[in-house]
């Protein structure tokens, strides 16, 4: 097995994001750097940092030279960081050494690579905005569609009160209204340029730096941040923290589907879901798996971004590598854990016998709550709630059903809102309501 599921031809399309690991490829990183090469030299040409016959030729080879990956692992390995190598072949593939002298003018290897990574990380969350926005509307139309069907609520694992399968899915739903709300204002500061220099003065460029910065924010599409941050890590800590929590509420979906999915519960059908080996009858739930799976790596992932954000003085090579090592695939995991999810929003069939079977096992002791407040509106609340209490033991243990022990001893209470889901329906059509569905 490769290190990564995502370069791996076998475990690919089971834990990885085609669409969020295109843009972590060696190319698609050189790519991006080349272009912030050629968009730099511009700017500095325009200002008149550098000839401006010289940044034209730099700016048009950057859109047009192709460099292998594999020609700068040997300097990488030296350098710790890709640019010298990236920097000496682009300069070797331009042909024209009077112009190549002015590339990468007065920039440091983390500037280039950081405002790479941004243009990449706008593309990432751009694409994860559009998917939470199909998978909130599809849950939407989910939840609406079973606003009214009852199902058990469980808490730890026990039936507590009759719910509504619409509320159930508006409970996975909720939570990623806020990711998304929370994602627009992270992209926009991951949108951010870098341009330090060296050590984060510009020294090379002299009083130029400030405006050649913004220039090169202005050309890309990114902001400003009016200052070099080599070293300020918050961005990124905030951008683990939130794919951390998305993943961890839609490992919640997983972890309910896995349950009801379950051998004698049984009230959900998933379409296509995984077979085995050797016992045919199996039907395993391997999306809402993968959705936990990836949320706990998600999680141990983050927690190592978090530790990258303690930075030594103006630059500390080895928490930078952390983010390096980790990065990329926290946010693959993400965008599979995200297309996982609206996959397996399509495919839920809930099976309403089933459910029924759930929420009436012949005791009836699903209504227990409602019986006691029943019962209070005619005694003190701790004696309705014992007296009931004590049905329920004799209900287990006896042949008569809760229902028809109260009937027994309180003929005369009024048991009409016992068995009912409350806000449940509501609360589903709400939700619905605010998705526009």
């Amino acid at each position: 097995m490769p290190a990564s599921a995502a370069d791996s031809a076998i475990y690919r399309n089971l834990f990885s994001d085609d669409a969020t690991a295109a843009l972590f490829t060696d190319s698609a990183e050189i790519r991006a750097m080349l272009l912030v090469e050629g968009v730099l030299a511009r700017v500095q040409g325009e200002l008149g940092l550098i000839p401006e016959a010289a940044a034209a030729y730099i700016d048009r080879s950057s859109r047009e030279v192709q460099i292998d990956p594999t020609a700068l692992a040997a300097e990488t390995a030296i350098n710790g960081v890709p640019i010298p190598g990236l920097v000496a072949a682009f300069r070797k593939a331009m042909q024209a050494p009077e112009y190549a002298q002015y590339l990468h003018w007065g920039a440091t290897s983390q500037d280039i690579m950081e405002t790479a990574l941004a243009l990449r990380l706008r593309r990432v969350t751009a694409s994860w905005d559009e998917s939470l926005g199909q998978l909130i509307t599809a849950l939407g139309a989910l939840a609406r569609t079973h606003a009214d069907l009852p199902m058990a609520a469980r808490t730890y694992g026990q039936a507590a009160t009759p719910t509504s399968f619409g509320a159930a899915v508006a409970g996975w739903g909720h939570p990623l209204l806020r990711h998304r709300a929370r994602l627009t204002p992270i992209a926009s500061d991951l949108a951010t340029v870098s341009l330090g220099g060296a050590a984060g003065t510009l020294s090379a460029m002299g009083s130029d730096g400030p405006a050649v910065r913004a220039a090169l924010a202005q050309a890309l599409g990114l902001t400003d941040p009016g200052h070099s941050w080599h070293a300020e890590r918050d961005r990124i800590g905030v951008f683990a923290a939130w794919m951390s929590g998305l993943a961890t509420s839609l490992a919640k979906m997983g972890e309910d589907l896995i349950l009801m999915t379950q051998s004698g519960i049984n009230e959900i059908t998933l379409e296509g879901a995984g077979g085995s080996s050797t016992m045919p009858q199996k039907q395993n739930p391997v999306g809402p798996s993968v959705l936990v799976a990836l949320a706990r790596q998600s999680v141990a992932l983050a927690a190592a971004l978090q530790g990258a954000g303690i930075h030594r003085q103006q630059r500390d090579g080895a928490a930078w590598f952390v983010e390096w090592l980790t990065l990329p695939q926290l946010c693959i995991s993400t965008g599979r854990a995200l297309a996982l999810a609206l996959e397996l929003a399509g495919r839920i069939a809930p099976d309403a016998r089933a459910m029924a079977r759930g929420l009436d096992d012949g005791t009836g002791l699903i209504h227990a709550e409602a019986y006691t407040f029943a019962l209070a509106r005619h005694m003190p609340r701790p004696e309705a709630q014992s007296r009931i209490k004590a049905l329920c033991v004799e209900a287990q243990a006896g042949k008569l059903s809760l229902p028809e022990l109260v009937a027994r001893d309180f003929p005369e209470l009024d048991l009409s809102a016992a068995g009912g889901l409350g806000a449940a329906p509501a609360e589903a059509r709400a939700f619905a309501q605010t998705v526009g569905v």
